[in-house]
Order: structure tokens, then C-alpha cells, then sequence
């Protein structure tokens, strides 16, 4: 009988990563009463696909199941992104659809409510994008917006992405109705990249606008 041995999949390393303000780390227990109410915000309802409302048994699940299995089943990783001070949760930065043969691999984001404004999600992309070509020698890196969330969008262009074209009619977004409901709603994504080369400066010039680059990941 004639046996096939199946390669197991690579998977990405157990870090964190450094910025002067943030901390991408795994999740945690401690995270789950934060992350139950930054999911359960009206924009992260609106733009993901998080189950609503968000409960309990969905951040356990999340913290102690469904993240660490991203990384270990070789699809990508997840990090609770953090501040470097406070240690209070802030948001989420995860890459998924992780392709080991072209060494290119989707971002998403999240932020919470109370961390808005601050360029978290400009920071915390932008780390884990020089730790993702500087250290595991990935060649793309591929964002997905939907056409009316801007607040990605301008993420996405911080960063040196570039537009690449739009999938139409390819999401589901979520609405809320007048008696205070969710309805979904199809939407157009538009697809961004970055390349290494694409960082080239663009570290510097976000330094000069008051964001902080990564110093450390371990």
C-alpha cells in the first residue's frame, strides 16, 4: 500500500512586538471583559463579521481557542494590540489567508472606541508590517476595505498601500435599522498591497507626523 506523508504547514513564531506606545502580544484571559465591549461597538458590529451581540462565550472562545489556532494551524496570527503603559486593550491587529508558497498574507484590524484618533491602527499595521518583511521575509501583504469604511482606507494609505482595484458586490456589512436592529447589506471591497519596497521612507515621514515605528519584538 502506497502511503502519502502530508508536509505540515509553517507556521508563523510566538512574538510580541514593540512600538514606543504599543504592545502586540497574544490575547489573554485578563482581555475578555475589553474585548466584549470593543466588539460589541457599533463600527466594529457595522465592518466585520463578529457575531452580534458579542458575549462572553464568544471572547472565550476567541482568546482561548479560535486566536492561537490561527498561528499553530499555519493560517496566520493574531496579536491583542495593547498600550505600552496602561496595558489596556486597544485593538486587534491579525493576519489570515496566509499563502506559505508566495509568502503573502492578509491584514485586519480593529480598534476600540476608547482608542480612537490616536493612530493606533497606523502604528500597530505598520509594526507588524516591517516585522513581517524584516524578519519572515514575506513578499505581500494584502488589505481588503469595504468601499464606505474609511477609517481602514486611510489606514491602508498611511502605511504605503496601494490601491489595486475593487471586488464587487464582494461583503456583507451589517446596518442599523430604525427600531435599533442589524440588517445586512452587500458592499463593494476595494483591495490594497504593500511590497517591502513600499515601506521605504514611509517609517520616516509617519515618525515626523508623531507616529512611533517598532523598536523591539521577541
Amino acid at each position: 500500500m502506497e502511503r502519502h506523508m502530508t508536509t505540515p504547514l509553517p507556521v508563523f513564531p510566538d512574538i510580541s512586538i514593540s512600538t514606543d506606545r504599543l504592545v502586540l502580544r497574544p490575547f489573554e484571559d485578563a482581555d475578555s471583559s475589553a474585548l466584549i465591549e470593543m466588539m460589541n461597538d457599533e463600527q466594529v458590529v457595522a465592518w466585520t463579521s463578529v457575531p452580534h451581540p458579542y458575549s462572553a462565550r464568544d471572547a472565550d472562545d476567541w482568546v482561548r481557542h479560535l486566536a492561537p489556532r490561527e498561528r499553530t494551524e499555519g493560517r496566520g496570527i493574531v496579536w491583542a494590540v495593547t498600550e505600552f503603559l496602561t496595558q489596556r486593550l486597544v485593538g486587534i491587529v491579525h493576519f489570515q489567508n496566509t499563502n506559505w508558497r508566495t509568502l503573502a498574507t492578509e491584514v485586519g484590524y480593529v480598534v476600540a472606541p476608547w482608542a480612537r484618533g490616536e493612530g493606533y491602527a497606523t502604528e500597530g499595521v505598520l509594526a507588524a508590517a516591517q516585522w513581517l518583511f524584516g524578519d519572515q521575509h514575506f513578499e505581500r501583504l494584502e488589505l481588503r476595505t469595504a468601499a464606505d469604511n474609511t477609517a481602514s482606507q486611510q489606514v491602508a494609505q498611511k502605511i504605503g498601500c496601494i490601491s489595486e482595484g475593487v471586488l464587487r458586490n464582494a461583503w456583507i456589512a451589517r446596518t442599523q435599522t430604525e427600531g435599533g436592529g442589524w440588517t445586512d447589506i452587500r458592499t463593494d471591497l476595494i483591495v490594497w498591497s504593500l511590497l517591502p519596497e513600499d515601506l521605504d521612507g514611509v517609517a520616516d515621514q509617519l515618525a515626523d507626523a508623531g507616529y512611533a515605528s517598532y523598536t523591539d519584538w521577541n
